[in-house]
């Protein structure tokens, strides 16, 4: 089996069950340094920064409100055939 581990020790770079243990101590760190009351706080002046019209504010606010949009990709056709060779050779050029 040569999946490249015994270049590292023998130990997996990914994280365990979907916990990177290596950052915990920095997140045990934030919530130490912070209540929910502080974080709250925070985001309110956030919300009153953007209400003035603050761009970067307001995409702040909005992608940890919202969420941040996913990234898409708009492919339109007038209906004719596509020639998916002359398509990979456009790419190559």
């Amino acid at each position: 089996m040569n999946d490249n581990r015994r270049n590292n020790g023998g130990n997996s770079t990914k994280a365990t069950g979907g916990i990177d243990r290596r950052k915990n101590e920095y997140k045990d760190a934030l919530k130490q340094a912070a209540t929910i009351d502080d974080v709250v706080d925070v985001i309110v002046k956030l919300k009153e920064v953007a209400s003035t019209g603050d761009v970067p504010a307001i995409k702040l606010f909005l992608e940890y409100y919202v969420g941040k949009p996913k990234d898409s990709l708009d492919i339109t056709s007038d209906g004719g055939a596509i020639n998916f060779k002359d398509l990979i050779q456009f790419g190559n050029t």
